[in-house]
Order: structure tokens, then sequence, then C-alpha cells
């Protein structure tokens, strides 16, 4: 490989003209002219191109047009020294040094990685100041060597923050990954030093990206975002006070970003980075396998599909419980429903006559029905989006943003199709997996800006829409018929079954990927069932609410009933157990299992199984997807939810009693502090 610049790529105080375009064009020019350039047209357009995007002056005199490109053949490097200097865009002035940075299209890391240290080198101002003074061709082609290609320097361990000292995190990424992503990094690293700060940056850049340590990421006090595109899982720093901008002004204000992140840690109304660690995959460095992929990607999915079950599922039940159930129902044979023809021809100050309606609401109230109509509506059009973002969103986790789109139609096209949340799945996997496929296909460089918004969600929708329409429409809406079908003749010892199955399930993992799946199977069930007036959906949604609620309850109940069997922790634990039960937060039941599996998870299952098929057998449904106790104003049987939920709890409590009792400790009982004597 030749070297990245020699003396026919630099030129040392000239004047190519008035702007910045006339310099570039003068760059490549001189990159031509070595014979490094196989199409200079191309070069020169994807410079302009790259450029349009977002000026590339930096503060201090200094320009680095740059691109990859079809144009070159080899990386390589340009030098100018201007005079006068010319206005690149930064905010302090012109500039008098500028550096062309070409890079092969589809380069390899290696190259990239040299590039990226002549972009940190260009932020140190006695590099930028010996540029200026050297007085031949090949002092600075000696300078910019050096900086690529350093001695190698005595292995010198890096300093530790002291206990008491800040820590600071960073992520820096530009749209090409090849200059400013870097130059943040050094420019932030350069201001945390002045300020007596340690930080650690991230670069996602072309070179590829080093993920911090989780913790790294624990261990610090905030986080800097300087991106101009998205951060890769950000979720791993979720709640922490965040300093969010492009990546120019930490180029040009990184002592103002590291202040203020400084300023942030301190104050507990700071913005954070909201969502949650699990968001992301915990970072360890090892390939993702088949497995945790696919279960990534369906977890996605059924996060993101939740809210729009837990709203919309509520507003039903709330409509439900202020209108009556006769809202969900045609007004008049062949007419829209109850709740449309209210909306359509009522206002609030002209209430609907539940006479002429002939249904029965709260309170006989006209106003309850009124309301009653636009909750039920709300909800309707929210639980509309379920198997769309449930699509979407898989999607998404597949082929990131360019496939959302193409993943929601797919959606719309399941219902379209009748093939619910199973082509939902189906569709969200086919239109991931074709943007995907789109996404890795290598474009020139004038393509690159449109394949995101325009030519991936576009090929990926013609692609997967016609696959779902023409290939799949039939066997998709066949098998959920069967699926349907099979739910609906479930009675008695079937359905005890399918209860007593899901109950296991949901205590297995307490919040785990099996607790996961029989609640998204639950709640995509409710979707489809909450507008009707019975359902085996709505038997399933209860069971499986009921059997999540049993852990966290029996393992508070078992603290107080023989409080010496468990830790002081577990019984402080237990306290906050019963409420997380009652609102059916099964995770309360971790910290127990996770200080005696052995006896806690089987004790629980136990329980869960009980009430699950106990719930099926007394016919207990449920028109809310959550809310535990509080949404009891949704659920028919509320005798049976009590029965079953009391014989689970019991039944949990008594095994784990006894298991800790006759099995030996396996956690240590809570033992009192000895007196001292006086």
């Amino acid at each position: 490989m030749n070297q990245l610049i020699n003396h026919d790529l630099v030129v040392l105080d000239v004047a190519p003209g008035p702007d910045k375009e006339a310099v570039i064009r003068s760059l490549v020019g001189l990159v031509a002219a070595t014979g490094r350039s196989t199409d200079q047209a191309q070069l020169e357009g994807d410079v302009l191109a790259r450029e349009a995007t977002s000026p590339t002056g930096l503060k201090g005199g200094i320009a680095i047009p740059h691109c990859r490109t079809t144009g070159v053949s080899e990386p390589t490097l340009a030098f100018a020294r201007l005079n006068p200097a010319v206005d690149f865009g930064a905010k302090d002035g012109p500039a008098d040094l500028a550096f062309l940075i070409a890079v092969p299209d589809g380069g390899d890391a290696d190259h990239l990685t040299i590039l990226t240290k002549l972009a940190r080198a260009l932020v140190r101002k006695e590099f930028a100041a010996e540029l200026r003074t050297a007085t031949s061709v090949t002092e600075v082609v000696d300078l910019v060597r050096g900086v690529l290609e350093p001695a190698p320097a005595p292995a010198e361990a890096a300093p530790a923050a002291s206990p008491a000292q800040r820590t600071l995190v960073a992520v820096t990424a530009c749209p090409t990954g090849i200059a400013h992503t870097y130059l943040a990094a050094e420019a932030l690293q350069a201001a945390a030093e002045r300020a007596g700060v340690r930080i650690d940056v991230e670069t996602q850049g072309s070179a590829g990206s080093t993920p911090l340590p989780a913790s790294t990421i624990a261990a610090a006090s905030a986080v800097i975002l300087a991106t101009d595109v998205g951060v890769r899982d950000k979720g791993r720093f979720a709640g922490l006070p965040v300093v969010a901008s492009g990546v120019k002004r930490a180029v040009d204000d990184a002592d103002a970003m590291i202040a203020e992140a400084l300023r942030y840690a301190d104050d507990p109304a700071a913005p954070r980075v909201t969502g949650t660690a699990g968001d992301a995959q915990a970072q360890t460095g090892a390939e993702e396998s088949w497995g945790a992929r696919v279960r990534r990607i369906l977890m996605t999915g059924v996060s993101y599909m939740i809210p729009f079950v837990a709203a919309g599922g509520l507003l039903i039940a709330i409509g439900f419980l202020l209108g009556g159930y006769d809202v969900a129902l045609p007004f008049a044979k062949g007419s829209a429903s109850t709740a449309d023809d209210v909306i359509a021809n009522n206002s609030i100050t002209n209430l609907p006559d539940v006479a002429h309606y002939g249904v029965h609401t709260l309170g006989d109230s006209g106003l309850a029905l009124y309301l009653g109509a636009l909750l039920f509506k709300l909800g309707a059009l929210s639980f509309g989006f379920l198997v769309p973002a449930l699509a979407g969103y898989i999607a998404f986790a597949i082929a990131d943003r360019p496939g959302i789109a193409p993943g929601f139609v797919m959606g719309a096209v399941s219902g379209v199709i009748g093939a619910g949340f199973l082509g939902g799945i189906v569709g969200g996997v086919l239109a991931g997996l074709v943007a995907h496929w789109l996404a890795s296909r290598k474009v020139p460089a004038w393509a690159r800006g449109l394949m995101p918004v325009l030519v991936i969600p576009l090929l990926t929708t013609v692609v997967a829409g016609l696959v779902m329409l023409v290939l799949l429409a039939r066997p998709l809406g066949s098998l959920m018929s069967h699926l349907n079908d099979g739910l609906t003749s479930m009675s008695g010892g079937s359905a005890v079954v399918l209860g007593v199955v899901l109950g296991l399930m949901m205590a297995f993992d307490m919040g785990g990927p099996l607790n996961k799946v029989a609640y998204g199977f639950a709640t995509a069930g409710l979707g489809a069932a909450a507008t009707s007036s019975d359902a085996p959906q709505l038997k399933i949604m209860a069971a499986v609410m009921l059997a999540g609620m049993v852990p966290p309850i029996a393992l508070a109940l078992a603290t107080v009933v023989r409080p010496g069997l468990f830790s002081t922790a577990e019984r402080e634990n237990g306290k906050a157990a019963w409420l997380m039960g009652a609102s059916f937060i099964t995770e309360g039941a971790i910290p127990f299992a996770a200080a005696d599996p052995l006896r806690v998870i089987p004790s629980i299952m136990v329980g869960s199984a009980i009430t699950g098929g106990l719930s099926e057998a007394f016919g207990v449904s449920l028109r809310a997807p959550h809310g535990g106790v509080f949404v009891l104003f949704a659920v028919d049987g509320i005798l049976g939810f009590a029965i079953a939920l009391a014989a689970g709890v019991v039944a949990a409590a008594a095994c784990v009693i006894t298991l800790k009792s006759f099995g030996g400790a396996a956690t240590q009982p809570a033992e009192e502090p000895a007196a001292v004597p006086a």
C-alpha cells in the first residue's frame, strides 16, 4: 500500500479560490494528479455532497473535507495551507489548514483506523501550530506521518480514578464515522483532562466500536451523547444525567459540555437517559447466539407492543364500566357500534339519551354513556396498533430504523388477511430480513442518503407485502382460524390444563422470557377479543394475570407466617411484595428466588399453576391487560377471582415454608445482634 500522503499531495501557502468549493476542487486535483483517483468527478461530487450535509470547518482554523467514495482506489490524504484563509463554516472564522480525506468505498477498518489518528491529532493545538510554521513540504509530510505512525511509547499503566473522583462516559458518532466521531472524542478527552475529571469515550464510527464496559458505565456520574445519528444500545445509559448534542458542539465547545455534565451530575432535576438497562443486551464482547438473537427480536416487538395493549385495554375496560358492554355492539343492524353513533351524534353539551340507545350505563347517566363511548373508542383505536407495533418493532430489532415502516405495514397486512398476531410476527421478521439485506448492499455515495428513508422502506414494503398477500395469506389465515377455533372449543379439562400451563410459565422466571411469552400470548388474544362480550381469550387473560400475582403475595405471606425462615432483607422485601403482587408485578418475587432458587421457584410454580387452573375452571374473565386488584371493575367472576388467587397464594406459601423448614436454611435467617455487656 502506498503512503497515505506524499510530497505530491501537499501544497503550501496557496490561494485556490475564494470559497471552500474552490479549495475542494484544488485538493481533488492534487489527488487526481498523483494517479490515485479513478474518477475525479465522482470524488469531487462525493466530497461536496458530504460538505453539503454539514460544514467540516473546525475551531482553530482547520477544515477536513472528507468522504467515502468510489473515486479513489486507496486511502488518501491531501493537504493545503491556505493564504488567505477560506470559510469552511467554523464559528471562529475561516480555515488556513485544509485536509482532504478520501476513503475507498468499502475500504477495510485498518485504513479508517489510520485516518482517525489524523483526525485526533488535528485537535491538538501544537500539531496545528507546527503545520503553520513548517517551512517545506517535506516537513509537513513528516509531521503528518509522525502522528499516523508514531514510535512505540513505553507501556504506561492507565491512571485509575480515585474513589472520590468523578468519572464521565461519552458516545460520539457522526454520519460518515470517519472524522468528526474521533475529533469529538479527542476534544472531550482533552477538555476532561483540563477539568481534572476522567472520561471514557465510545466512538461509534466506521472503524468499528468497542462498547464501554458495564462497570465503567455504572461508575459514571453522567453521560455525554455527542452524536448526529442514533446511539447504539442507548439503554445501557438509562438513568444517567445526559448532555446531548451533535458532534460539532463537542469539537467546538468540549469544555462547556464537560462542565455541563459535571453540573448535571449534582442536579436531581437534570435530564436523564430514558429507558431501562434491560433494553439493551449486556455488552460482554461475545457474539450474540442465534437463540439470544431470536429472543431479543421477539422481546423487542412484545415490549413495544405492550404499551398499546395496556393503554387500550384499560381505556376499553373503563369505557365498559361507564357505558356498559353495549357500547361495543352495533346500535342497529348493519350500522356502526353504539360508541360510534354516540360520538357522531352527541356532544358534551348534547348528551345521549340512554333510553334511545337501550343500554345499561353507570347510574343510567347520559354523561356516563358519552364518556364511556369516548374512552371505548380511544381504547379500540389503541388496540388497532397492536399487531402493527408488534411487526414494526420486530423489523426494527432486525434492521434498525429502516425496518420500522415496512414492519408496520406488514402488521396492517396481517390484519387484512386475518392472520392476527401470528401474521404480525411473520410479517415483521420478513420485513426485517429484507430491509437488513438491502441495507447491507453497497451503493454509490449519492444513493446512501436515500437508502434508509426511501429505497429500503419502498422495496421492503413491495417485496414483503407481495409475499404476505400472495404466498402467506391463506396459510397464515388458516392457521390463525384453527388457533381461534381451538381456543373457542377449549372447555372443562382442556381449559384448566391451559390455565395450569400458563401459570407455570408465569412463575418460572418471574418476568423473564417464559413469563413474557405467556403474557404476550394473553394480551395478543385480548386484542382480538376485548370488544366482545364473551370470549375464551378473556379467560386466558384472567388466568395469566392471577397466576402472575401469586409469587410475590405468597412470599410476602410466608415472611409473615414464619419470619424466622427469612433473612432481614427478605422480610423487608416481603413488605413491598404485598403491593407488587397486588399490582401484578411478578418481579417482586425475584429477590427471594435469587437467594434460594431451588425451594422458592418450585413453590411459586405450584401456587401459580393452581391459580391458573382454578381461574379457568371458574370461568373468570378479564378485559384489562394489567393492574391486578386495581382493575377489578374489568373482571367478570370476582368471587372466582378471589378464590383462585387465595388458593394459589396459600399453596405457594405453604410449599416454601415447608421446604425451608425441613430442607435446611439456604439463606442466612435473620440474626439479631448480640447485646454487648456494658
